[in-house]
């Protein structure tokens, strides 16, 4: 049997996908029709991203999963006419673009690098940084990425302590959980970063009371959702150097808006949502496994808990 699979998403992700999943489809031993435009009721698997001009699944009655280029779901899991498996993407291309973005900001900020790469003054300003072992980094959020950080940055001997909502167990990296977990991970955090899924209960993780807890000076890394801080907060803290800096990729509006005072604070780095991208080879054929799996009667990989969100 052939399957139909719809790929629902905007002209620009089919024009980077439609040749790699095609070929991870055939590479999986998979009969398949990928289209753009299809009767609903013969439908069987959903490529989506929330660009989409699909939001009504219902009609969609033979399909068997809906398979999510994005690693958030946000934007779709509370959609009340979605009663299909939804999966998120975890794309080992995009964890290795997060491992990569968060270990050399870390690192940049760890050795002061912005001292000597802007230093219109010729300052001769030999101030040496600690070693990695005395600066304790927090990672808010331990799914796929932030453990897949922990563990770069704890390989760097920076001593990483986990923190997520319930409890997770992760060799080498001590982990906490729960609002006094939370507490306790960032009153010795020199650098904190966000991971964390953006749920009702995540948003402003990090506010008056929370970033009050942290040493005088910390740094602020957050390619998570932009929802996880505060921004008030955030500037406060900035301004009164509880804060040493922020270096943010996500954002409440995207893109930034021109006059949002993040563009303009000096202790604040903006990166526009470069952190981590969805690799389209690689994507594919997490995609493409997927629907062999569900053919074959296998389990879907990384299914949504709609209770949780994520």
């Amino acid at each position: 049997m052939t399957l139909t699979v719809l790929f629902a998403a905007s002209d620009a992700n089919w024009a980077e996908y439609a040749a790699p999943l095609r070929a991870a489809l055939d590479e999986a031993g998979l009969s398949a029709r990928l289209t753009r435009d299809a009767d609903p009721a013969e439908v069987d698997f959903i490529v989506y991203t929330p660009s989409s001009p699909a939001q009504d699944f219902a009609p969609f009655t033979r399909c068997k999963a809906v398979l999510s280029l994005w690693a958030g779901v946000e934007r779709i899991v509370g959609n009340p006419t979605l009663t299909q498996p939804l999966c998120r993407m975890v794309d080992p291309g995009l964890t290795e673009g997060m491992v990569e973005w968060v270990v050399g900001h870390a690192l940049r900020h760890h050795l002061g690098m912005d001292r000597h790469i802007v230093n219109p003054g010729r300052v001769w300003d030999p101030v040496c940084p600690p070693l990695a072992r005395e600066r304790p980094i927090a990672m808010l959020g331990m799914g796929e990425l932030g453990t897949a950080c922990a563990r770069a940055l704890s390989a760097l001997n920076f001593p990483v302590t986990g923190w997520s909502r319930s409890p997770k167990t992760v060799d080498g990296i001590p982990c906490l959980h729960g609002s006094a977990g939370l507490d306790q991970a960032l009153s010795q955090a020199q650098i904190v970063v966000t991971l964390l899924p953006k749920t009702p209960e995540t948003e402003n993780t990090l506010n008056v009371r929370t970033l009050a807890l942290l040493p005088d000076g910390a740094v602020i890394l957050n390619p998570g959702r932009g929802a996880l801080i505060d921004d008030e907060a955030l500037l406060a803290a900035l301004d009164a150097g509880k804060v040493g800096h922020a270096t943010l990729d996500v954002f409440r509006m995207e893109p930034l808006p021109q006059d949002h005072p993040f563009w303009a604070h000096p202790r604040v780095t903006v990166t526009p949502h470069i952190a981590a991208d969805t690799r389209a080879y690689s994507a594919s054929r997490v995609i493409a496994g997927n629907i062999r799996r569900a053919v074959a009667g296998e389990a879907l990989l990384h299914l949504v808990d709609r209770g949780r969100g994520y």
